[in-house]
């Protein structure tokens, strides 16, 4: 299992530096998931949250995207944060690279998003499903490649990967949702969540940002 890095811990909560390559809950019979390790290190949160498979898991990353992740200790803390993503109380952020130069350099992609008809395990923009919501920015540019730092409003599945793909900027590093011919720059999607803020039940306001793993700076110098 990949080293896990603790950025903030309470009574109430753990907020985590999740590395890439670490899933968050077992889909099939994985073994050294997140969940394993919070078992393993935090037991009193075993039944903590909706499911015991994803014990105090509020939120989730994918597999390979890097980054802030908070985790609720007790179910009070769990309770407050889910009601926070469900209103869309709670801010987060990401750095990604893109292939190609934005025309836009700011802007906000509203596409819903929905399993697609044609492949079962792809998601796709399509019309008349899930709202989905993602305002971005462009933070510098590289030749064929455009940093960005994307806010999403909503919460769904791959919706960062998604809706950059649709505006065909897709993420360097994504194999699933990529040009047909994309240049392999790294093993990994270039996602990371670097920023997060959200409120706790005392009223208390938590704000975190972090850098960009290693192996993501190496390869904007290479840039």
């Amino acid at each position: 299992m990949p080293t896990m890095k603790i950025v903030f811990e309470d009574k109430n909560i753990i907020v985590i530096n999740k590395p890439a390559g670490l899933l968050v809950h077992p889909v099939k019979n994985e073994k050294d998931t997140l969940t394993d390790w919070l078992i393993k290190n935090h037991p009193e949160i075993k039944n903590v949250g909706d499911s015991p498979i994803r014990p105090g898991i509020v939120h989730r990353l994918d597999k390979d995207t890097s980054g802030l992740m908070v985790i609720a200790k007790n179910q009070e803390s769990f309770d407050f944060l889910k009601n926070q993503f469900i209103n869309r109380k709670i801010e987060k952020k990401y750095l990604a690279l893109v292939h190609g130069m934005l025309k836009e350099k700011s802007g906000i992609i509203a596409k819903s998003i929905s399993r697609s008809r044609k492949k079962k395990q792809t998601i796709a923009p399509l019309k008349d499903t899930k709202s989905a919501i993602t305002r971005y920015k462009v933070v510098k540019e590289y030749e064929n490649y455009s940093l960005i730092e994307a806010r999403p409003e909503t919460g769904r599945t791959h919706q960062i990967r998604i809706h950059l793909a649709s505006i065909g900027h897709p993420i360097a590093g994504d194999d699933k949702y990529k040009f047909k011919r994309q240049e392999k720059l790294l093993n990994r999607q270039f996602l990371h969540a670097f920023y997060l803020k959200f409120e706790l039940p005392n009223g208390n306001i938590k704000e975190f940002e972090i850098q960009l793993p290693e192996e993501l700076k190496k390869i904007l110098e290479k840039l």
